[in-house]
């Protein structure tokens, strides 16, 4: 499993900021699966990690969709310095 160094750098700041905010649970829920793709990689047949990974997209969707109905600058600021620090 590879890990990022920009994951973990970036979670320990905003660790500090507010860890109950939509954006960060966004975060922590993108690198889970991050972890979890690669893990099914390698074992494809392990279907309790496909099933979790599943509920986790779920929560996930759920939550963008949340935080666009609550705030659309706000969604569309977080992605867009999302995607800018992945890149």
């Amino acid at each position: 499993m590879v890990k990022n160094s920009f994951i973990s750098v970036i979670s320990q700041k905003e660790n500090e900021e507010n860890r109950g905010s939509v954006e960060f649970q966004v975060f922590s829920f993108t690198t889970k699966i991050k972890r979890l793709t690669s893990h099914l990689k390698l074992h494809k047949k392990d279907f309790s990690s496909q099933r979790g990974l599943r509920k986790i997209l779920g929560k996930r969707q759920r939550l963008l969709a949340y935080l666009s109905k609550k705030n659309r600058g706000r969604k569309f600021n977080f992605l867009l310095n999302f995607f800018l620090i992945k890149t």
